[in-house]
This record gives C-alpha cells, structure tokens and sequence, in this order.
C-alpha cells in the first residue's frame, strides 16, 4: 500500500498558494487527482535533497515544513524552494492539504 492510499481520504482537496496552471490548477480534489499532481511534479522537477521539520500537530492539524533543493526541467533553472505544508485530518486520514512556498 502506498502513502496516499494509507494517509489520504478518497475526498481530499489540495491547494496550493499560487495561482496554478492548465497542468496543475491551484486547487485539485480526489485522490486520483492528487496521484497525478505528484506525478506532474516529479515529470517537471529534478529533486537533488528534501529536508523535512516537524510535524507540528494541533488538535485536526499537523504542518511540516519542507526544503527542498531542486532544478525546474522546462528551464534548467536551480532553486531552493521552501514550502509549508498545512494538512487537515478527520477519522485518520488526510482530508485537505494546504501549500505555503518561496521559492528562490
């Protein structure tokens, strides 16, 4: 069983703070969508280290915060890309995710 399987609800929405694109919209909802979207990014991103702090966890919350160090494909273009994940928990599993970035 995979992490989406195991964590996320069939029903999870995902957000991401920017306005998004034909490819990866700003909001996206399913599990199948979101399988596509992680998809389009490891396509569309080399990721040479990630670096994860926390979980930080509230009482139906939990964030981490990601580092990532990665090269964009379409340009070639190095960045370092600091994101904060905000994921919303009910009945055990992930049913909203929220996405927070820099990226420089």
């Amino acid at each position: 069983m995979d992490a989406i399987n195991a964590f996320y609800s069939p029903k999870i929405v995902s957000i991401e703070s920017g306005p998004g694109s034909k490819e990866m919209p700003a909001t996206m909802t399913g599990i199948d969508a979101i399988r596509k979207k992680n998809e389009w990014w490891l396509e569309n991103h080399e990721v040479h280290s990630a670096d994860a702090d926390g979980p930080f966890v509230g009482e139906d919350k939990f964030a981490v915060r990601w580092d990532y160090d990665i090269t964009v494909k379409a340009n070639g273009q190095r960045v370092r890309m600091e994101e904060m994940a905000l994921y919303t928990v009910e009945n055990g599993k992930i049913v909203k995710e929220q996405f927070f970035y820099n990226m420089g």
